[in-house]
Formats: C-alpha cells, structure tokens, sequence
C-alpha cells in the first residue's frame, strides 16, 4: 500500500519538475548568453591551450557574446599571434575589458577584439618585442610585430564619413597607431612623436578609436553594449589543464627525475625483471608530458635524452666499462632533462637562460644523485628481504656442506691413484681408475692403450695423468 502511494506521488511531482525545468530553460534562453574567459597571466602555451577549449565551449552552448577579461603585462608573440587569429575567425563577437594592463602581446590580442573596453587607470600599448632584460629584439622581430599590428588594425575595416559635402574614408582602428605601439620611429600629429613608444590610456584610447569606452566592471561592459537580461558562464580550466599544472611543480618534476634513474638502477641490479624499467618509463612520460605540452620541452631536447640513455646502456651492456659512450650518455640526459625545464629557441643562449638554466641543471643533478642514493638504500633493505622484492634476486649462499657445489668434484680424490689407459691418449681418452672409466688428458703426449697411468691433477672436470713410474 505504501509503495502504491509513493508511486502515486511520484507520477504527480515529475508534471511539476518537467515544468519547473522547461520554464527555466525557457527564461534562460531569453537571456543573452554571455561566455567569460580570464586572461591574467602571461600569454603563453597554457593561455593558448585554454583559449581554444573555451572557444570550443562556447561554441557548444551557444553564446552570444564572448567576453575576454584581461590584465596581462604580454608573453610569447607566438601564442599571442594564434590567439589574436582565433578570435579574428570568431562567429561570436569577442569583447575585452582591460582590468588595467593590456601591454605587448595582450594589446595584440585586445586590439583583434571588435570592442574594447577599459577600466579607470588602465593602459593599452607598449607592443615591442623585447627579452626578458627588457632589451628590444632585432628589427626582423620588430617587423613582424608591427606588420601584425597593422594587419589586426585594418581586419575592422573603414568608415565612410561625410564632412562638408566630401567623402571621408577612415579605418576604425587606425593602422598607424597600432604600429606605433612597437616602432618608437613612428610619429602620428597630435598622437605620438618619434623616439617614443605609444601606450594609451582609457581617455586617450577612446580618442583614437582604440576604445569603446570605460567600465569598472563585467556588469558595467554588459550595460554599455545595451545587455540587460543575461546569463554569465565563466570559462574553468579543465581536468587535464589542472594536471598539466600541477605535474609542472618543481618538486613533482624531481619526483619523476627519481623514478627515472631510481628504475633504470633497479633494473640494472637485476636484469629481466622488467617493473623498474615500466617505472622509468613512466616516469620519463610523466617528466617530459607536461613539458612538452607547455611548450618547453622540444622534440630535439627530448631526443637528447633518449640518445643518452642508449650511450649508456651501450656502455653498460655492449661494452663493459666507463668510459666515452657512458660519460657522454650521463651528460646527455643531464642535458635533455634540464634543457626541457627552461624556454630556449634555437639554441640562443641569452643571458636571461643562464640563471634558468643553472637552476634547472640544479633541480636535475640533486634529483638524480638523491635517487642514486635511495635506490642504493632501498636495494639493500628490499632486495635483500624477504618480501616479494627479495624474491626478485638470488640471495642465499649455498654452501658446500650443505650439498651446494656447482660440479662434481668428487674425481679429486683420485690425484694420486694408479690406473691404465683405456683407450690411446692423443692426448685425450679415457682411463679405468678402480673400475670406474674417466675422461683423461695426457701430460706426457702420446700415451699407448692398456698403459698403467697415474693422476697427477684434477681441474675443470677434467682428470690429468702421467705415464705411471710401472708402465
């Protein structure tokens, strides 16, 4: 009876649920779906990364209005350049509102925007390439940047004005001042003089068209392109784009330098087994992954790990020693596991890589030589237990009273007994040595069949003799 009111009650709510959803799903629609994505770090690999998947979300749900939130002093050109493309080829109109900086690479992207909005005592400018001296780069760098800012300018195309009876053409964003935001040679009237790199503030950028207008907040952007009715989804990072960053810790990084070299000891103390090289594999997945997809680790990096791994196992296994394979396999992985840590193009080592650099080697050198000792210290404890890690290496000593010999060794017995030559030795045959027959080796050359013999010595199961003083 219970059950059948239960049922009933059941059947009676889900109409109202339905409803429920349907009408929130109906209000919710009526909204204008406002898609948020933060960008408050430098640009680089991750930035990058999370662009594209909250492009792709908000594709997926629909959004009207995609909607930057920036405060970024800039990063690598390169990435910026590929986020500056996506929201060029946006179907979905892509606004910034600049939380104060949108300097270098986040101009560029702000200025591929088609509305900008900043907050009181923002700035927007200061795009020349530089290092991470704060020194300029060479003009091929600087060529590139202005050509791209020009091109970005003119992607929102003109204006036709009418003034006094004539026909005025005028870009939207004017091609010159974002080239003035990398060449300090540009000079625009009442603009910028030359010597001088160009940064805008709100006021200045509204001016010149490089602003739609000034906002202290999301809800105020919304307000001035008219959105009341609204629904925010805020863009958060992915399982994956966690992991990436968590598995960047240094100390996870040394971690996985442990298991590296801790599973390559491991597996050189008893080869075959094959559990410590799977941990050292993984391990080295684990180390080099999130490098890579972080943009640090290059294909050319990773290679000079793998080949040092092979010197040294060609050292260890083909030719026995230490010595040219084995010092340049150390010296390579050293290199491929540090080199991987730090942003360097092309080899260029600039002076801002020396310090990276001597900390990454650092961090590779004190994981490596703490895994050698641990696995030296673990070797002892584990293997020569009796768990299941003992029971991967031969430990027990056979001894020759408890009926462990690796050959018979019985003959020995018979150093100075007689016997006769069975068969001729020339010099090996047989001899009969009290009735029993042995392999026998001749010390006197030639010996003829039915002589008298006489063992002389026994050595690696073999029975040596001499013409017998009788014979």
């Amino acid at each position: 009876m219970k059950a059948r009111i239960v049922h009933l009650l059941f059947l009676l709510i889900i109409p109202f649920v339905s409803f429920s959803q349907q009408t929130n799903d109906s209000l919710e629609s009526n909204k204008v779906k406002v898609y948020q994505f933060d960008i408050k770090q430098e640009i680089g690999p991750p930035v990058w990364r999370q662009t594209k998947d909250a492009f792709s979300e908000a594709k997926e749900w629909k959004a009207n209005i995609f909607l930057i939130h920036m405060n970024t002093y800039g990063g690598m050109v390169v990435h910026a350049d590929s986020i500056r493309t996506a929201i060029l080829n946006s179907k979905i109109p892509v606004y910034v509102f600049i939380d104060n900086n949108a300097a270098s690479a986040g101009a560029l992207i702000s200025i591929a925007c088609d509305s900008i909005y900043m907050r009181t005592g923002a700035n927007i400018g200061a795009a020349t390439v530089v290092n991470q001296t704060g020194q300029a780069m060479p003009d091929k760098y600087q060529s590139y940047m202005r050509s791209t800012m020009r091109a970005t300018a003119e992607s929102h195309g003109k204006d036709t004005l009418i003034q006094n009876g004539d026909t005025i053409i005028k870009w939207k964003r004017d091609p010159l001042i974002a080239e003035a935001m990398v060449d300090p040679r540009t000079y625009i009237k009442n603009v910028i003089d030359t010597g001088k790199v160009l940064t805008f503030t709100p006021n200045e950028a509204i001016k010149n068209g490089y602003c739609e207008g000034i906002a202290n907040s999301i809800e105020e952007v919304l307000e001035q392109v008219h959105v009341k009715e609204y629904v925010i989804k805020k863009y958060e990072p992915s399982g994956i784009e966690k992991l990436i960053d968590f598995m960047l810790n240094p100390m996870l990084q040394g971690i996985f330098i442990m298991l590296i070299v801790g599973g390559i000891y491991f597996e050189l103390q008893s080869p075959g087994v094959g559990f410590p090289l799977i941990v050292a594999i993984i391990g080295a997945f684990l180390y080099f992954s999130p490098l890579y997809l972080d943009g640090l680790a290059a294909n050319w990096e990773i290679i000079i790990f793998v080949l040092g791994v092979i010197l040294l196992g060609v050292e260890i296994f083909v030719i026995p020693g230490f010595g040219v394979a084995g010092v340049s396999g150390i010296i390579l992985i050293i290199a491929g596991l540090s080199l991987s840590l730090i942003d360097n193009v092309n080899f260029e080592f600039e002076p801002r890589h020396v310090k990276s650099l001597l900390g990454a080697i650092l961090l590779v050198t004190f994981s490596m030589l703490a895994s050698v000792i641990l696995s030296i210290n673990l070797s002892k404890r584990l293997f020569a237990g009796s768990g299941f890690l003992g029971k991967l290496a031969l430990n027990t000593e056979g001894k020759i009273e408890e009926g462990f010999i690796g050959v018979d060794m019985s003959p020995k017995t018979l150093i100075g007994r007689q016997g006769i030559s069975s068969t001729d030795l020339r010099p090996s045959g047989k001899v009969i040595i009290d009735d029993e027959i042995y392999d026998a080796k001749s010390e006197d050359g030639f010996i003829n069949k039915n002589t008298e013999i006489k063992v002389i010595r026994y050595e690696t199961g073999q029975v040596y003799v001499i013409k017998s003083e009788n014979g």
